[in-house]
């Protein structure tokens, strides 16, 4: 059998490389409209297979930082809090130079004109990676074990009732009237927020940032256990009932704290982290004790590189839609779906387009992966 250490970041590599896979297809839909179910977040409160990817990849940086993390036993205080906030500045810039690009915009006279800083959103995907791994990784350093578990769920009973308590309407749970919204439009203002849903509300806002960083947290532990246990059925079994005990507990708060994905409720994180030590307890055994690894290449290359293949999908993505064709200047990505994609039916076109640019972005990182490079931040 190969050695622990090389398994267990194979099965890591495998988990995070679904991650990023599913996130490019629903993330990357030929037409957004047309999207089969499954590929869509919830509307609100609820859960599809779509709003596991997110919280997925936190649980793997959590994972990733306790192998990371044995590095840097020889190192001192000082060298490993900059290490951590180095990355953290680097992620987080990465995520809000993503939603700057490519700094300017077609004016209705097809001019180009510069993307002010004024209307350019601060939060989001990667700016919440790097402030969970900020945190998290702070704690794990400073605190015992137990008390960085006991902190987390602290996290998110906390957050629970600052709902409860600052809400600025009947329902503590509405888009537009909940605290971290509120937090959010006092702190940011509307023009700096996500526009997604056709008003100013950011799913990846600044106060939901805090149960977010159980997931990473979490994610931690179940390294750790991994790295412990990880070679016992025994050791493999608790992980799997860990984690049907924590969707157990995330469908019975459900009923008093709504499972959420946009509002990042504790119910929500319950369930995620649940079914994210189900499904790396079911990689660990295929890959370890089956010793079946062949299958998951496909995934590897994508686990090996996900936040170079990350930007490249989006920042791919934000190019085709800002290049324009004909005389109606339509943009390139709607040009190719309605030109090519959609004579295989709106549904089935549509998942096609998404597949395809998911495929592109594998070939680029099975490229980068025989060439021995790995982008590290």
């Amino acid at each position: 059998m190969a050695s622990a250490a090389s398994q267990r970041f194979l099965a890591l590599d495998i988990f995070r490389g679904m991650t990023i896979c599913f996130m490019i297809i629903v993330n990357t839909p030929g037409n957004g409209a047309t999207s089969y179910l499954p590929l869509n977040h919830a509307h609100w409160h609820g859960f599809t297979p779509t709003d596991l990817v997110f919280p997925s990849f936190m649980f793997a940086v959590g994972n990733a930082m306790s192998f990371v993390m044995k590095k840097w036993v020889n190192l001192s205080q000082g060298q490993i809090v900059g290490k951590i906030l180095k990355r953290t500045i680097i992620i987080f810039l990465l995520g809000y130079l993503m939603y700057w690009f490519p700094f300017v915009h077609w004016t209705p006279q097809h001019e180009l004109a510069g993307n002010p800083f004024a209307t350019t959103r601060v939060m989001g995907v990667l700016q919440r990676i790097a402030l969970g791994y900020c945190f998290a990784s702070l704690m794990v350093y400073y605190l015992k074990p137990k008390t960085v578990f006991v902190l987390s769920v602290s996290f998110l009973v906390v957050y629970w009732l600052i709902l409860l308590l600052f809400a600025g309407g009947t329902d503590p749970y509405d888009m537009l009237t909940n605290a971290g919204t509120r937090l959010d439009m006092l702190v940011l203002g509307p023009n700096h927020l996500y526009h997604g849903e056709g008003v100013a509300f950011d799913p990846e806002g600044i106060l939901s940032t805090l149960p977010s960083i159980a997931n990473v947290t979490f994610g931690y532990m179940a390294g750790k256990w991994i790295q412990e246990k990880g070679k016992e059925y025994e050791g493999l079994t608790k992980l799997l009932l860990a984690g049907a005990l924590s969707v157990v507990i995330a469908l019975s708060w459900d009923w008093f704290f709504p499972i959420n994905k946009k509002l990042w409720t504790g119910s929500f994180v319950f369930l995620t982290v649940g079914i994210d030590c189900i499904l790396i307890s079911a990689l660990i055994y295929i890959t370890d004790f089956l010793q079946k690894r062949k299958w998951g290449y496909f995934f590897e290359v994508f686990g090996k590189n996900p936040l170079f293949i990350y930007l490249l999908s989006e920042l791919g993505a934000t190019l085709l839609y800002f290049f324009t064709v004909g005389e109606k200047h339509q943009s390139l990505y709607n040009w190719i779906f309605w030109n090519i994609y959609s004579h295989a039916g709106m549904y089935f076109g549509s998942f096609l387009f998404a597949v395809s640019v998911m495929l592109i972005c594998w070939f680029v990182g099975y490229i980068l992966d025989k060439r021995k490079i790995y982008v590290r931040v």
